[in-house]
């Protein structure tokens, strides 16, 4: 068994399309770990920040650290606050917005099979 971790100051930034004022970055997945089944992001939404209505491409689970988010998908918006859960199944519809005056961030965990 083995033991990964992953610092704040080595988490590889990316850039999510339709995302807008939202800065990500890898903790876990993706090309630089070997984390084969997952990838575990951590999202900093600033105030008016979003992520454009989008499929879900696989299962997807939103904790929210701190602050808020508005998520919408059906026609149903949610908002969510710190330590509140969102689960999304692969092609559900959904947006992300932070609606307040406060940056947000979240912790996305998303199967990647």
């Amino acid at each position: 068994m083995t033991m990964r971790v992953t610092r704040i100051a080595d988490a590889e930034p990316f850039n999510p399309v339709g995302h807008d004022g939202v800065g990500p970055v890898r903790l876990q997945g993706g090309a630089s770990t070997p984390t084969s089944d997952f990838t575990v992001a951590l999202s900093h939404y600033l105030p008016g920040g979003t992520a454009q209505l989008a499929p879900q491409e696989a299962e997807t689970v939103y904790v929210v650290l701190s602050g808020e988010l508005v998520m919408a998908s059906d026609g149903a918006e949610e908002t969510l606050s710190a330590n509140d859960s969102v689960h999304f199944t692969v092609g559900t519809l959904r947006t992300v917005e932070n609606r307040t005056n406060l940056p947000a961030s979240m912790l996305v965990i998303r199967a990647t099979s």
